[in-house]
């Protein structure tokens, strides 16, 4: 085996087949790209823990006893059971969570709804009751 300079400059000068005889006679075959995205199209699913599907659906439950909750506040009474429409309420319970005490989420539900159909009293029950579930998450 040469080193050096010249053995690397008559390596550079022999063609791919003449380095190698042993491999002369193989090459790879590469397919068509459409064939092997055909081929692998595969679908991709989230596997969480026992734990992390937990808070899943605790953070679910609470969402949905949200949306249930606000349907009724504003569910006005002689529209006949049929929610209005023009009034979309979205509480954000992530930006709640963000919030720094009880006393400024408080404030913020009650400007968020402050025109519920429903009395005073029950806007201020749900309250209560959404910040004891946000507690929970």
């Amino acid at each position: 085996m040469e080193c050096g300079v010249a053995a690397a400059r008559r390596a550079a000068a022999l063609s791919p087949t003449e380095r190698s005889p042993a491999k002369a006679g193989l090459h790879v075959n590469f397919s068509d790209k459409g064939e092997v995205k055909e081929r692998r199209e595969k679908f991709l699913t989230a596997k969480y823990g026992s734990h992390q599907m937990a808070l899943i659906r605790k953070r679910l439950a609470v969402e949905m006893w949200l949306y249930d909750e606000l349907q009724k506040l504003y569910d006005a009474p002689d529209s006949g059971g049929a929610a209005s429409s023009s009034q979309e309420v979205e509480v954000d319970i992530d930006e709640l969570l963000d919030m720094d005490s009880d006393e400024l989420r408080r404030r913020h539900l009650a400007a968020l709804l402050a025109d519920a159909k429903k009395p005073q009293h029950d806007v201020h029950k749900f309250i209560n009751e959404l910040l004891e579930k946000a507690k929970t998450l």
